[in-house]
């Protein structure tokens, strides 16, 4: 039998075990009792997000979050169209690549992933292609860690009349956003994130004007955002394909639990203390972090591997025995490894894994 372990990770993560225990059963799928837990938690996200229900609609997708955003790419930009792509890490280049799958014309700005994506280099970008109607980047690229300025760079793009998309796949539920007042048109996330759920399902919080907009522009069937939009408007929660039963009910659970909590404020605090206890142990210990602290995210922390000789398989697996896992790297600058803390973390446990990390250390 495998070890139970705290998943210190950006998701998959570790959930209570209310959202676990609200898994046990075996759920209809077209009942009115189903669709009405659908129609609720659509309407807790978009509190959540602070829009209301007439100017925005929540559409749950089937799949991870990457099925999310490529419903966003795939079915909401024309062949007439002309997406800007601000990049500074793997899931913004996932989305470039996403592009490339469909034939969507595209501009990339491509940044160090260790710095930030700013307001001058992308009104840099739009300067020199006027013909840019969508704009896409990500919140926190948990690549490194970095949380990226939305505020600062969203409502400015917004102004001049581009589409913007922003992936919020591990920011949403645990680092504030208000949509409206960052004039986000598009926001992308997923069940197994802040929100604290399990993987099975992302979501689309979007304007309701812009995606009635995009209705016949789809490439394919199962992520046409518009007609699963279409579909649970008319039918009041109903998914169009067979739905992960088990997760929604957990995630139900877990939105719960986030308004017991204190919201999304409460557990944002949660993971800012989480980290910052997190980062000063482990550099106490040696590892230095690697983003400069004003850029960090509270959701996900890189490391420097500490010498040359680091061997990080061999410190994974040392931990995983003491009943922790954690990430490996995923830039090509630096060797690095991450840790997360997001997910059922508190003070206490970040406690234990940097005794776990001291003893590892110190052999």
């Amino acid at each position: 039998m495998v070890k139970k372990y705290l998943l210190l990770t950006p998701g998959p993560l570790t959930t209570s075990e209310k959202v676990k225990g609200a898994m046990d059963f075996d759920y209809c799928t077209w009942d009115d009792d189903y669709k009405r837990i659908t129609q609720s938690f659509r309407h807790s996200l978009l509190d959540l997000a602070q829009v209301s229900e007439k100017e925005y609609s929540a559409v749950p997708i089937q799949g991870s979050g990457t099925y999310g955003v490529e419903s966003v790419i795939s079915s909401t930009i024309s062949d007439n169209d002309k997406l800007f792509i601000a990049i500074n890490g793997a899931y913004g280049k996932r989305i470039s690549e996403m592009a490339d799958v469909y034939g969507i014309k595209h501009v990339d700005l491509v940044v160090d992933e260790r710095q930030p994506i700013t307001l001058e280099q992308v009104t840099k970008v739009l300067d020199e292609n006027p013909d840019v109607t969508h704009f896409a980047m990500i919140h926190c690229e948990t690549t490194t860690g970095i949380l990226n300025p939305i505020e600062e760079i969203i409502p400015k793009v917004s102004d001049r009349g581009v589409i913007t998309i922003v992936d919020a796949m591990s920011s949403f539920g645990g680092v504030p956003i208000d949509m409206k007042a960052n004039k986000i048109d598009f926001l992308i996330s997923s069940s197994n994130k802040c929100i604290q759920g399990v993987p099975g399902f992302s979501f689309v919080i979007a304007r309701r004007s812009i995606l009635e907009a995009a209705k016949g522009i789809a490439r394919t069937l199962s992520l046409d955002l518009y007609d699963q939009y279409a579909e649970m408007e008319r039918n009041n929660g109903k998914w169009r394909f067979t739905s992960p039963t088990h997760v929604v009910h957990a995630f139900a659970e877990a939105l719960k639990e986030l308004n017991e909590e204190g919201g999304v404020v409460a557990r944002h605090q949660r993971y800012v203390n989480n980290q910052k206890h997190l980062a000063a142990g482990m550099e106490e210990l040696g590892f230095k972090v690697l983003i400069d602290r004003k850029f960090q995210s509270p959701i996900i922390t890189s490391f420097i591997y500490p010498s040359d000789d680091f061997d990080f398989h061999k410190f994974y697996q040392e931990l995983k025995e003491d009943g922790f896992v954690i990430y490996p790297g995923k830039i090509s600058q630096v060797p690095t490894f991450r840790i997360g803390n997001i997910g059922e973390v508190y003070n206490e446990d970040i406690t234990k894994l940097l005794l776990a990390v001291k003893e590892i250390v110190d052999r």
